[in-house]
């Protein structure tokens, strides 16, 4: 499918079940895509415990092959915000998902607009998973967030480890760091993914498939 946001045509990839719990949207990190093995794996395992999930390019093409370190559109937060908003606002229009829990999980730069998109639509976003997120990167934006967080950071990787401790100081809602022994930033150790993809549905079951839909 494809998701108008107004100033770009995002692909997407939606899954979900005629009585799924709630639909799970993915925000990936720089240099990646909807096409990511980690984020697929978390996916088809939300998939089979009876979520539905959109993993969806917040950039176009073009966008996305700027290179620039540490610049250019990967790393437009607000860009990425806005994208996730527009693609929430599409769920609850769309005929296959409107009415359902909404949840996030946002990877690297895709948890700072994660954490964005929650605090636009407060009534809409039910629960929020980051993996190895920079959620300093909206750090202003989360004491706004209603939604319950959960931060996935792998122990050997100091600096996402310090900013998700730091990050869950500044909610005010339910917020959790979950710590993968020894694993680094991409989660490649064995057994590291899975012990991604079980904490997120287990965070996702507690808090999002109790969340009910929005009221009007």
């Amino acid at each position: 499918m494809t998701v108008d946001t107004g100033d770009a045509a995002l692909p997407g990839d939606l899954a979900i079940g005629p009585e799924a719990s709630g639909v799970v949207l993915f925000a990936h990190g720089s240099g990646s895509s909807r096409h990511s093995p980690r984020n697929r794996a978390v996916a088809d395992a939300l998939n089979t415990t009876g979520f539905g999930t959109l993993l969806i390019d917040l950039l176009t093409e073009e966008e996305g092959g700027d290179l620039t370190p540490g610049a250019g559109p990967r790393f437009d937060i607000p860009l990425l915000t806005r994208r996730l908003t527009a693609t929430v606002d599409w769920l609850g229009g769309d005929a296959d998902t409107a009415g359902s829990p909404i949840g996030l999980f946002g990877s690297s730069t895709g948890a700072a607009a994660a954490i964005g998109t929650a605090a636009d639509r407060p009534r809409e976003v039910g629960a929020v998973v980051c993996r190895g997120g920079r959620v300093d990167l909206a750090a202003d934006r989360l004491p706004e967030v209603d939604a319950p967080v959960l931060m996935l950071a792998g122990s050997a990787d100091p600096p996402i480890v310090r900013i998700s401790f730091e990050a869950v100081e500044r909610l005010h809602v339910p917020g959790h760091v979950h710590l993968v022994p020894d694993a680094t930033h991409l989660f490649e150790e064995p057994g590291a993914l899975e012990q991604v993809t079980g904490a997120a549905m287990t965070w996702f079951r507690d808090h999002l498939a109790a969340t009910p839909p929005p009221a009007g």
